[in-house]
């Protein structure tokens, strides 16, 4: 079950990865971006009209759910509390929801695929497998919690190194930028 759990927190990070990869083209990156530039591909996806809800980036909103999803995946581990196990299928479920949704709208609408917004769906879902593995096998209370001084660092550690990656990615990423 441990294992299960730790399998979640870091498909989790993937999710973060992605998400926090696609918020900072939002943010640093498409403001750059000469309006005569050809959106093909990812482009096509996070600019269409489905990519935002009002001003915000869909990506900004992926980005806080897998931060809560690796922080409940970390309390999980360290408390293996009932309560807690309970209200992560429901969170999860919704993600496999909206996940499917943008799944369609890039496949079925926009005509175009982001690997990263793939990304992010493939974790959504597989968050969900998870749960429903434990669950079916009689929940995560049923073995010891992993102490909390073991669970933090290394969730802290691997969080801060996404978003260095993330940040990163923005100058290797064939984005069409003048002069990168």
């Amino acid at each position: 079950m441990n294992k299960l759990i730790g399998t979640f927190i870091g498909i989790a990070v993937l999710g973060w990865l992605a998400s926090a990869i696609l918020t900072a083209v939002h943010f640093w990156a498409l403001p750059l971006i000469p309006e005569s530039a050809q959106a093909g591909g990812s482009l096509s996806v996070i600019t269409s009209e489905y990519g935002y809800l009002g001003a915000i980036p869909l990506a900004l909103f992926g980005a806080i759910y897998y931060i809560v999803m690796i922080t409940l995946g970390g309390l999980w581990l360290s408390t293996k509390n009932e309560t807690l196990e309970r209200y992560l299928l429901p969170i999860t479920g919704v993600g496999v929801v909206a996940s499917a949704g943008f799944v369609y709208l890039q496949l079925g609408i926009i005509g175009a695929v982001c690997p990263f917004c793939m990304i992010s769906a493939f974790s959504t879902f597989a968050l969900f497998a998870i749960e429903l593995v434990i669950k079916y096998r009689g929940g995560a209370h049923q073995v010891p919690p992993v102490s909390a001084a073991k669970v933090w660092p290394s969730v802290v550690i691997a969080v801060t190194l996404t978003a260095i990656i993330a940040m990163w990615s923005l100058s290797v990423l064939p984005l069409p930028i003048p002069g990168a």
